[in-house]
Formats: structure tokens, sequence, C-alpha cells
């Protein structure tokens, strides 16, 4: 049995993730940091091919013991879905210095602490998939923004230099930006004047992104290495 660890398991996309990957028979390791919201795991839990970690990704520690955690209980790690995030929007002259540094740890340090814990257990598998989420914020920027649209631009040139360290080793890592999807990180967007942009005309779903996402891990994007891979509806 192959199996997955993602992260921010809880919100409407990783929950997405979650579902697409048991689909297919992948055990799972999912990763959440509040309590609050460990409920929208609950049709998971009575599932022996699943475990549920909590964890700051902010903290190298924390990931490690996740990390370690998933490789006691399934051997391996196949897919790694880096989908931990958060917003703390603002105007930069508003923006206070901790807006600034807990995104870009969450979106960005987390990436990297994860994807070097696992990737020991992929080199020596000689196999494995790493799966960003990223953001078309971390290709156009967006206004008020400048914090997460920098950690998900970081997200996406991270994918591609770590791509080129190991595609020879039979390991892929790709990033997924998503544009305006149904999210928790969306709730608050005035969204009739979003959907009017978009070619497509309505906001996509977390399904969307999930489907992107199984896609990439698996032997099917064997061929795919170092790309963002944009889900928008045509936004850009």
């Amino acid at each position: 049995m192959k199996s997955v660890l993602i992260s921010g398991a809880t919100g409407k996309i990783g929950l997405a993730i979650a579902r697409a990957f048991k689909k297919e028979g992948y055990g799972l390791a999912l990763v959440y940091r509040s309590e609050n919201k460990l409920s929208n795991l609950d049709e998971f839990k009575n599932d022996e091919n699943v475990i549920f970690l909590r964890g700051d990704l902010k903290n190298f520690e924390e990931c490690q013991k996740v990390v370690d955690a998933a490789l006691e209980k399934f051997g391996k790690i196949d897919v790694l879905v880096n989908n931990a995030g958060m917003t703390k929007d603002k105007l930069l002259l508003r923006m206070k210095v901790e807006d600034f540094k807990d995104v870009i740890e969450t979106n960005l340090y987390s990436v990297f602490y994860m994807s070097k814990l696992v990737l020991k257990s992929m080199l020596k598998n000689k196999y494995g998939k790493i799966i960003n989420i990223a953001s078309i914020s971390g290709i156009v920027g967006n206004p008020g923004q400048c914090n997460y649209s920098a950690s998900k631009a970081g997200v996406i040139a991270f994918t591609k230099s770590l791509s080129k360290e190991v595609a020879r080793k039979n390991i892929n890592v790709n990033a997924l930006a998503p544009g305006f999807i149904e999210s928790d990180m969306t709730k608050n967007l005035s969204k009739d004047e979003i959907v009017k942009s978009l070619p497509v005309g309505k906001l996509g779903s977390a399904e969307d992104v999930a489907n992107a996402v199984l896609f990439l891990g698996s032997d099917k994007a064997s061929y795919i290495h170092g790309k963002e891979i944009i889900v928008d509806g045509g936004a850009i």
C-alpha cells in the first residue's frame, strides 16, 4: 500500500486531497495544527490506515516528529503534499513584521522542513512525489498580499530547484498554483466581483485542486518535473 502525508489536512482543500488519495487506496498521514478543526476529519477516524498528526510546521522539531510518526506507521512516504498555509492580508504600510514573518514561516519554511525530512525516505526507496501547494498570487502578485505572494513565489522557486536535485532519483517535485477556490482562505472575499473577472464564470472547488494533486502524485505524471501547474479557471 502506498502512503501519502498531507499537511493542512483539516481545511477544505486538504480534506478534498485526503479523500482523493483515500479513494485510490493510499494510507493517509493527516497533519493538522489546531484541535478546533480536527472534527473535519471525523470520516477517517475509524480507518486503521489513517493516522492524525498534530504539529506546528513552522517548527523544525515538530516537523521531525510528524515525519517520524508517519514513517513508523507506514514504513515509507510515497507522496508528500505540502498544503499547510495561511494568510494575513494587509497593505504593506499597515503590515506588521509578525504578519510577514508568520506567513513566510508557515507557507515557505514548512515546505523546506517537510521536504527535507521526507526526502531521506524517498531517496532510500528510489521513489517519491512531492507536491507543493502554491498560488497564482505567487506568480502575478496581489495587492494586500506582499507576504503571501512572496511566500508562494518562494514555494515555486523552491520546487524548481529541488526538482533539479532529485529528478534522476525517480522523485518528482512539482507545485500546484490554485486561483480563486471555494475555501477557508477565500470565504471573506467579494466573490461576485471575482466571478465576473473569471473566464470560466465561477470559483473553483477544492475537488478541482485535489484532482490535479492526485494526478501529480501518480505515475501518470512521471515525466513532469519542476513545474507549477495552474488551476485557476483561466484567471491568468
